[in-house]
């Protein structure tokens, strides 16, 4: 329905366009020609009449829009043989609608995409057999096979093969994710070179991809409000100006003066600006890595008077270094950072490559690691090399009762995990990771600037 909505606007503000190019054209080469109007005829018969019936449609509504004021000068001045003016004003109604619908879908380009990429065909292994089969009849439970390079049809756990799988579609992290058995795997994540056996989680209608699908035709059926304001000024403006229109057809006596006050009035900078305006703003967005999914959300931006911020890479540059360990006999240091390691190479998280950089910079070999397990909020646990390893925190700990094992590491500012191996707490690692020069100014500038009343947190860190 939107699209066709689209299609339909585009090619009227197009149809509008060249009619009164060929208007003019010909007014200046053949000026008296017969068939001088006809251009402008075609224009307000094939756009015109559409733009008006729908308006008319709001108006028995009772919705009195911004562009009201323009359907009304549309029929004043066909009324009066002014095919030109009216001509204007179709042009500039149907251009500017065109504009936002065109808005609406850059904003939700990269869900749409996003959409597009889902595959239909899933390949089953079942009693030995590869069976390709229809997407929507996986079963939780099915031993889901997923070949190089294909995408991921549903959630699952991987029970067979070694890998990395590209989630920056569905993340934003934008970097290869190591895939062993136990790792979990998202619907619509890209698998790298080596084929992959999953066991399916959920269905496919409850997956993550379909939560993404579900947010794009939301996205679609719901009306964004981007000429709110417009609207809301329609709703005085115009009565206020059909009044003076009419006052100055009555003082006068002469109608054409009730057209020029409409005409004059009727707020085509104001239907053409704003979509403009969120287009532009939606493409400054996109160049620095901000997705609008909603074009609504610019126009409430100024009414917002609480910010929250993540801390890791917005605040911070995200980089994390390993600059303590504290190791408890009779684990020793080398190889508790060998196993974590081992671990910490197949983890998002940005500590993850804190730990993984210290290790290649001992010069440790990190073995495969399996059965990895990485929920949110509840660590990361592996097996390696028969051993069990777990990274965690020291509130998850206090609140298994365990409080008085790590009691001997000392909190100190910056950020903190307890490494655990076969249950057994084995080291403590503190990391730090630097502010961004500009968070502070960033910060301070929101209040005067912005009127931002309040600034929180939202990390996982302690």
């Amino acid at each position: 329905m939107s699209e066709n909505r689209y299609s339909k606007e585009l090619l009227i503000a197009l149809i509008s366009l060249v009619g009164i190019a060929l208007y003019l054209l010909i007014y200046f080469l053949i000026p008296g020609a017969s068939y001088l109007r006809l251009p402008l005829y075609g224009v307000l018969l094939l756009g015109g009449i559409p733009l008006v019936f729908g308006l008319t449609k709001k108006l028995l509504k009772r919705e009195f829009s911004s562009d009201l004021l323009a359907g009304i000068s549309i029929v004043t001045a066909v009324i009066l043989g002014e095919y030109l003016a009216a001509s204007l004003v179709v042009l500039m109604l149907s251009g500017g609608a065109a504009l936002e619908r065109y808005a609406v879908r850059k904003a939700s380009s990269v869900l749409d995409a996003l959409a597009r990429r889902m595959p239909s065909v899933a390949h089953r292994r079942r009693n030995g057999q590869i069976e390709d089969l229809v997407t929507g009849q996986i079963e939780i439970g099915d031993e889901i096979v997923i070949f190089p390079h294909e995408i991921a049809p549903v959630d699952g756990v991987v029970i067979e093969g070694h890998g990395a799988m590209d989630e920056s579609y569905l993340t934003g992290e934008p970097f290869q994710l190591s895939k062993t058995p136990g790792s979990e795997v998202i619907s619509g994540s890209i698998n790298g070179e080596s084929a992959l056996t999953i066991r399916a989680t959920k269905l496919a209608i409850d997956s993550r991809y379909a939560q993404i699908m579900s947010v794009v035709r939301s996205a679609e059926e719901r009306r964004p409000r981007i000429r709110r304001l417009g609207d809301y000024l329609g709703s005085l403006y115009t009565p206020l100006a059909l009044l003076i229109a009419i006052a100055a057809w009555v003082f006068s006596g002469d109608v054409m003066r009730f057209l020029s006050v409409l005409v004059i009035a009727t707020p085509c900078p104001l239907l053409i600006a704003i979509p403009v305006a969120i287009i532009g703003s939606i493409s400054l967005c996109a160049r620095r890595g901000i997705v609008i999914r909603d074009p609504g959300v610019l126009e409430q931006v100024s009414l917002c008077r609480t910010m929250i911020l993540d801390k890791t890479g917005t605040l911070t540059y995200g980089k994390p270094a390993l600059v303590e360990e504290t190791i408890l006999p009779p684990f020793e240091k080398g190889e508790v950072l060998r196993l974590v390691a081992a671990l910490e190479q197949y983890s998002r998280h940005p500590l993850a490559e804190a730990i993984t950089e210290a290790a290649r910079e001992a010069g440790q070999s990190l073995p495969l690691a399996e059965m990895v397990s990485e929920k949110p909020g509840a660590g990361l646990t592996g097996r390696i090399e028969g051993r069990t390893v777990q990274v965690t925190s020291r509130s998850k700990l206090k609140a298994a009762g365990r409080g008085a094992e790590v009691a001997v590491f000392t909190q100190q500012a910056g950020l903190e995990c307890v490494i655990l191996i076969d249950e057994k707490v084995a080291a403590h690692y503190l990391f730090r990771d630097a502010p961004r020069s500009d968070s502070r100014s960033f910060i301070q500038h929101l209040s005067p600037r912005h009127k931002i009343d309040r600034v929180l947190i939202v990390s996982g860190d302690r």
